[in-house]
């Protein structure tokens, strides 16, 4: 059980298993309003001694000392912006251990949004999956972890609860075993949160599918014996004035389907439907906070496999709505069923349309493992890098030029599913694909195939496993956009 509350009352007198402090940039222990001054200089000489460092997220522990702390972490704060902030409340709590017991939060913070940043990067990073450990049966009656946060309001902590809350509960989703997390039941896990949160939640049955025209989620999802689903999942507050429609790709288990992938690239393809958690989890979360904002999630669910009923390469597939499209690689799955998605959230004519994916290996190549390509509507486009440079989520803006359409005609169908590039321009051909289903829709795709699983080890609030990306900028741009 974790609990997160604020407290104004004087961080040395407070008993705990570990009080948390920042490091300046001159090797001192950073002063804080319920710090007092002789405590900072006893415990600044004692960090002096022990070479603490003020580089960002350096963390160091001493005993107690003049605290009621059974020990104090001293975390380097860098320049102190609120991005340092989260990363650094994010190592210091992952030095915590797995049950850190009570904690306090003494990093000095000079705002509302800073001192969420810092109960959120705290949250994060002390964020562990257990499920499916036999040794952690039980384990939440047997202790606890209480956060106490040190100046910050009931809002920050309000703030901070809901956004952590949304990016743990995506990564959940995520490092689920695909034997346990499948199309009917991440549908069935969508109807229930939207139940508690009081949003309406569709799922659309594959022989609905099949009578509607989806041809792109029943083609991927036919090799399975799981069968697809589509899942509308909406928040829609009386008064709101906008509307987002969020298309997210969930892919639950990508072995290629006949384009079979080779074994070591099929070990984290259970993360292939991270934009289908991270889009449910942001509406939810906008529920949660009671945004007056209408926000509608499109979740775009399939397992890709080979069998005898899975589609081969040369079919020719006809997408929701009329497009057709010649199948050359079936590991180019995700494009089909977002296409599915994105023709359908634009029938309710929202007024803009965001797509989440982990939809291309090029991605990689291009921006490395943390930052994720953002392409479409260049408003919107720049709306949602800012948003991202808001909360520290590594985003850049890619062109999708005119010329990029050559590279995904068709000559016996209107569209393929894989560019002639010899390689190049992956990500962007995949863009271009997507752009010719939303016509003149203010739209933006996000590809997020690296970043959205991390395969080395912890750093900040991020750790090893399932990510949350982009749950956090999401929340941040229909925040904004709610005004």
């Amino acid at each position: 059980m974790t609990t997160i509350t604020p407290t104004q009352e004087s961080l040395s007198a407070l008993t705990c298993d570990a009080l948390i402090l920042g490091v300046d940039a001159e090797g001192k222990v950073a002063a804080h309003p319920q710090l007092p001054a002789d405590v900072q200089e006893s415990l600044s000489e004692t960090a002096a001694s022990l070479e603490a460092s003020g580089k960002l997220g350096n963390v160091t522990v001493l005993a107690g000392g003049a605290t009621a702390a059974r020990r104090v972490v001293l975390v380097g704060l860098g320049e102190a912006t609120d991005g340092d902030l989260r990363f650094a409340a994010g190592s210091a709590a992952r030095s915590c251990g797995k049950k850190p017991g009570t904690v306090v939060l003494g990093i000095p913070t000079g705002s509302d949004r800073a001192a969420s940043a810092v109960a959120e990067g705290a949250l994060l990073g002390s964020y562990v999956f257990t499920d499916y450990k036999s040794d952690a049966e039980g384990e939440d009656e047997e202790y606890f972890t209480d956060w106490l946060v040190a100046g910050a309001s009931e809002a920050a902590v309000e703030r901070a609860k809901v956004i952590a809350g949304a990016v743990a509960a995506t990564r959940d989703l995520i490092n689920t075993p695909p034997l346990d997390l499948y199309p009917g039941s991440f549908a069935e896990i969508a109807q229930g949160f939207g139940a508690q949160l009081g949003c309406d939640v569709q799922v659309w049955e594959p022989q609905q599918l099949a009578d509607e025209g989806f041809g792109g989620l029943l083609a991927v999802g036919m090799g399975s014996s799981r069968l697809p689903r589509l899942v509308r999942v909406a928040w829609a507050p009386e008064g709101a004035t906008q509307t987002v429609a969020l298309v997210g790709k969930g892919i639950t288990f990508d072995t290629g389907g006949i384009s079979l992938k080779p074994p070591k690239g099929m070990e984290t393809m259970k993360s292939d439907m991270s934009g289908s958690a991270a889009v449910l989890h942001t509406v939810l979360a906008a529920a949660r906070a009671n945004l007056p904002i209408a926000v509608t999630g499109w979740l775009c669910l399939a397992e890709n496999m080979p069998s005898a009923t899975a589609q081969r390469p040369s079919d020719v597939i006809r997408i929701y709505g009329g497009k057709t499209v010649e199948v050359l690689n079936t590991d180019a799955e995700g494009r089909l069923v977002l296409a599915d998605g994105l023709v359908r959230a634009i029938e309710e004519k929202p007024d803009v349309v965001i797509d989440v994916a982990t939809l291309t290996g090029a991605q990689g190549v291009a921006l490395g493992k943390r930052t994720s390509g953002v392409m479409g509507s260049a408003d919107l486009r720049a709306e949602i890098v800012a948003a991202a440079d808001a909360v520290d989520e590594d985003m850049w803006p890619m062109p999708l030029r005119d010329y990029l359409l050559e590279m995904v005609e068709s000559k016996v169908a209107d569209l393929k599913n894989t560019g002639d590039s010899g390689g190049a321009a992956g990500m962007l051909s995949a863009g271009m694909f997507l752009k010719q289903f939303v016509g003149d829709a203010t739209w933006v795709h996000l590809d997020i195939a690296r970043p959205a699983f991390h395969e080395g080890g912890a750093y900040g609030y991020t750790v090893p496993g399932a990510t949350g990306s982009a749950v956090r900028t999401l929340f941040e741009f229909l925040e904004r956009r709610a005004g």
